[in-house]
């Protein structure tokens, strides 16, 4: 699956990591459903940071169509809250 970092680039994670990255993607719906600010940017972080981890970087002139789309580490609560649907930022 391609996964795009929104402002830093695409990079190639193998669908066997899924499972890691939704449990991530449970707990950040879980933390920003009950308005946990210093949790929501903890796994913010360490959703963004596996999928550098796992995932190995496109080039940067590579225009490979996203399947996922992730927030920025700067995003805020509420952008991120815009970005989701009822299973989150990732679904499954």
């Amino acid at each position: 699956m391609i996964v795009r970092i929104m402002g830093e680039g695409q990079w190639r994670v193998d669908n066997g990591h899924f499972d890691e990255l939704n449990t991530l993607d449970d707990e950040l719906l879980a933390e920003m459903e009950s308005g946990d600010e210093p949790g929501f940017r903890r796994t913010l972080c360490g959703l963004l940071d596996a999928v550098r981890r796992l995932g190995a970087p496109l080039p940067d002139d590579s225009l490979e169509p996203s399947e996922l789309i992730l927030p920025s580490p700067e995003a805020t609560l509420q952008e991120v809250r815009d970005m989701l649907n009822d299973d989150g930022l990732i679904p499954g």
